[in-house]
């Protein structure tokens, strides 16, 4: 099919091996994060050379931090080598520096009610990156302020709405109460002023160019999953899926819950025809929702499909989020030479397609497939020799190893377990092996304002009743403090034996006044008590998703670190074997000395004979996690200068958020029922900030412990299907007949771990 593809657009693809594009909505994939972003802003520029007076609506948040960075790079360096070299390999070669100033910028939605002085507040970020930060007149801008939405009586909508908390129901049903008649007049005077929003974006003809993330749904603006592709501006409940996404911007899923949002509807998109309306996304974890957006007819069940309808409508994407696509999978499979990866899935995926075993596939059965027609030397041995290698796989995932040294990574909290913790809880096992786990990240964004609130004032309740024994210690204040912090540990974990929630919650209480001594150097119980009123004021005067000061933030980390500790604690590792590296990264600071070093200094102190790592192929997940496998890496190649490390194997490994297929990995680990009721027990009863799921996973309303089960029984069922369910129920070994769940790994020497850290990183600087 052929697309009118711009200059920009063309010379992108030009890059990639995907030259042919089929889908309903043309598309370009990009090899990395970053370079979507270059994508995105040279588009932007491009459009505004041709439409310098032009109507915009450009994204929010994190997604668009690397379309904001080109932006100005492209416009700061527009006439020097570094600009030129950019535009004319990308199609604007001789192009006039464009001008941002006469643009009309479309705030394209926002949470209701919201502060707008909050920095979590979407009008705080446009004000702050596009009226500011790329110069856009703010008088010729269209800007929703929740201040600025006139209410009955002239009153704030705390008033009205005193809990944020706002029923739609009042629009169609009889108000009961005073209080309720007061907020159904201010529904349909916040009706009216989306009305009259609707009406100034199309008195300006309509939004000329669009740019947007895409949610978990599908969504794009606020307009989830069933929204009308006619809709308009309106005031509109979110679904799960988007409030999970927005739990970290609103301080936990008990807010975003209740917001509701003011959000352009999918028919705004479409007031101008010629709207060039982006869509972008990065990461394997949205390729299914990609999949459905641009090759399904339009669905209110994606809303994205909706701009279809739109000549000038893109998909901008990175190769994971287009991993799904028809033309990719085709590319896939002929775009480089064939090997037996391709094999592998070809023949996995027919199981799949046609539900069949892999042991009842016939020669026909392959041939008669797309993919698997292709094979070269195509025989009866050809599904035998999958079954081979997948069997190969698994007996490696089996093997009991001695005398090893490991040193488990995560970038944060609970990566480790959620990656490869049957693997742990095996090594573990023999006494021979000696584990190590390090958490390279604080993780206190993870912790919301009220479990520490509540925490803090159970401490103070104990210290009050005389409960916090060790305060009276002659000498706590001065170093006691500093030891015997693995007491709290098997004080908690004994009272999970016990079943004595009340002594669990006293466990906590003791690691936070060791934490509330280290963090404001508490000298007596008098000091301590000033402490805990500090912390609860300033948490008490904090709005959700608030930026906490150094100390909080530093009191929430260290209540992870507790957390991370009670989990390896369950399986016999000791304190002093779980690590926080706390890399200089996350505050901004780039050095090697603090971000490398810390983990080159205990390579060097424990010399691990196995590391394992998250890793992600285009770094188009959480910036951490990329940030992470970086370090490791320089660490690796700064430690192989000083010793020789052709024994050392790297283990790299996904979570919940991104996945490896069978075909991608050297490693398959079964994992039994009892496996998998240990990690639901232990990641409950020990990620006490989590268990409620404040920050949950879009797939699941509930904890990641049951998003993970459910990536390993998923995974489990993939290779069941090949090798047959005899293979497993019949089997002689105890451990595969017990399994209900798999987990797939990489397995590489330094080398090859190196090779792929640096060609990630080239695409990721460009």
């Amino acid at each position: 099919m052929k697309h009118n593809l711009t200059a920009v657009e063309e010379a992108f693809l030009k890059e990639t091996p995907l030259q042919e594009i089929s889908t309903k909505t043309p598309y370009i994939a990009t090899d990395s994060f970053p370079k979507l972003g270059l994508l995105s802003a040279l588009s932007f520029l491009e459009w505004v050379c041709k439409n310098p007076q032009g109507v915009v609506s450009l994204p929010t948040g994190k997604t668009a931090s690397y379309f904001q960075h080109y932006t100005h790079f492209l416009l700061d360096n527009w006439d020097n080598k570094k600009g030129k070299e950019l535009l004319d390999k990308y199609g604007l070669s001789g192009v006039k520096k464009p001008s941002l100033s006469g643009l009309s910028f479309v705030q394209m939605g926002e949470f209701f009610p919201i502060d707008p002085k909050q920095h979590n507040s979407l009008y705080n970020y446009a004000v702050e990156h596009y009226i500011k930060g790329f110069g856009f007149d703010k008088d010729n801008s269209l800007l929703i302020n929740s201040e600025e939405i006139e209410l009955p009586e002239g009153k704030h909508f705390s008033e009205v709405f005193p809990d944020n908390s706002i029923d739609l129901s009042l629009r169609y049903r009889e108000a009961k109460t005073a209080q309720e008649q007061l907020q159904k007049a201010s529904i349909f005077k916040i009706d009216d002023w989306c009305t009259s929003y609707e009406n100034k974006i199309r008195e300006k003809g309509g939004i000329g160019f669009f740019l947007s993330g895409i949610g978990p749904d599908g969504h794009i603006a606020f307009n989830t999953r069933g929204a009308a592709h006619f809709s308009s501006t309106r005031l509109t409940e979110t679904n799960f899926e988007t409030q999970a996404v927005t739990a970290v911007d609103l301080g936990g899923i008990e807010v975003s819950r209740n917001r509701l949002v003011i959000t352009i509807g999918l028919g705004t998109l479409r007031a101008n025809p010629d709207n060039k309306a982006i869509v972008f996304a990065a990461g394997e974890a949205i390729a299914d929702v990609i999949k459905h957006s641009v090759e399904d007819k339009p669905s209110v069940y994606y809303p994205a499909t909706s701009i279809q309808w739109l000549k000038n409508a893109r998909f901008y994407l990175t190769e994971g989020a287009a991993v799904k696509l028809e033309d990719a999978i085709d590319c896939y499979y002929k775009c480089s030479p064939w090997n037996h990866q391709k094999t592998e899935r070809a023949v996995i995926e027919l199981c799949k397609k046609i539900n069949k075993f892999g042991s009842k596939l016939e020669l026909s059965d392959l041939k008669a497939d797309k993919y698997c027609s292709m094979i070269p030397d195509l025989n009866e041995n050809t599904v035998q020799s999958v079954i081979d290698s997948i069997q190969a796989k698994l007996k490696k995932g089996m093997e009991r190893e001695q005398n090893q040294v490991y040193y488990h990574t995560g970038p944060h909290h609970d990566d480790i377990m959620l990656g490869i913790m049957p693997s742990t809880n095996r090594q573990s096992r023999d006494a021979s092996n000696e584990l190590h786990f390090s958490v390279l990240t604080s993780g206190s964004n993870a912790v919301t304002n009220s479990f520490v609130y509540d925490l803090l004032v159970e401490t103070k309740e104990l210290l009050n009743q005389g409960k916090i024994e060790m305060v009276n210690f002659p000498d706590f204040f001065k170093d006691g403090y500093k030891y015997k912090w693995d007491k709290d540990i098997y004080h908690y974990l004994d009272s999970i034996a016990e079943q004595n929630d009340e002594e669990k919650r006293r466990g906590v209480c003791h690691r936070t006044v060791r934490a509330l001594v280290t963090i404001w150097k508490v000298k007596n119980v008098e000091e301590l008590r000033e402490a805990i009123y500090e912390v609860l004021t300033i948490l008490k005067n904090s709005y959700d998703g608030g930026i906490n000061p150094p100390k909080v933030q530093q009191l929430k980390g260290m209540i992870r670190e507790f957390e991370e500790e009670l989990v390896w604690a369950h399986y016999g590792i000791m304190v002093k074997n779980v690590h926080h590296l706390h890399l200089g990264f996350y505050r901004g600071d780039t050095s090697f000395e603090k971000n490398v070093l810390p983990i080159l200094e205990d390579f060097r102190k424990y010399k691990p004979t196995v590391i394992s790592l998250a890793m992600d192929p285009q770094g188009s997940g959480p910036d951490t996690h990329y940030k992470v496998l970086q370090n490791i890496a320089k660490a690796v190649e700064a430690w192989n200068e000083e010793e020789d490390l052709s024994n050392l194997r790297i283990v790299g490994y996904r979570n919940v958020w991104f996945r490896y297929n069978p075909w991608d990995v050297e490693v398959l680990v079964p994992v039994s029922l009892n496996s998998l009721a240990t990690l639901e027990k232990s990641f409950k009863e020990c990620y006490i900030t989590q268990v409620n799921a404040s920050f949950p996973s879009y797939q699941l309303d509930g904890a990641f412990s049951d998003v993970t089960q459910r990536v390993w029984v998923e995974q489990h069922k993939q290779i069941q299907l090949l090798l047959g369910k005899n293979y497993f129920y019949q089997n002689d070994s105890p451990l595969l007949r017990a399994t209900h769940g798999m987990i797939y790994h990489r397995e590489l020497t330094v080398e090859q771990f190196l090779a792929e850290s640096q060609k990630l990183g080239k695409a990721m600087e460009n």
